[in-house]
């Protein structure tokens, strides 16, 4: 079961809002808008998407990462390794 299962919805609506602000970027683009002002959206739509992560990341550790250490053995290991990797692909974007 996916650890952010409790805040699904919650989830769910913050990639609904990610998404109408990636096609309000569209339009931008579409409609000419001046450049600054097109490249001031898209930065709010990558702290959007971090946000959104760190999210996503902070339910892995306190639900799966957990549950796995309380549970011992390889899995704890795995389940670590799982959210290191993950970490290091958040802090190089």
């Amino acid at each position: 079961m996916a650890g952010y299962v409790q805040h699904k919805e919650d989830i769910i609506r913050r990639l609904r809002r990610i998404e109408g602000q990636v096609r309000g970027v569209q339009r931008m683009v579409d409609e000419d808008v001046y450049c600054i002002d097109v490249l001031t959206q898209v930065s709010a739509i990558n702290a959007a998407l971090q946000s959104c992560a760190v999210a996503l990341l902070d339910e892995h550790l306190s639900c799966c990462v957990t549950e796995a250490i309380e549970a011992g053995g390889d899995q704890a290991k795995v389940k670590v390794g799982e959210a290191s990797r993950a970490i290091a692909r958040l802090i190089r974007t």
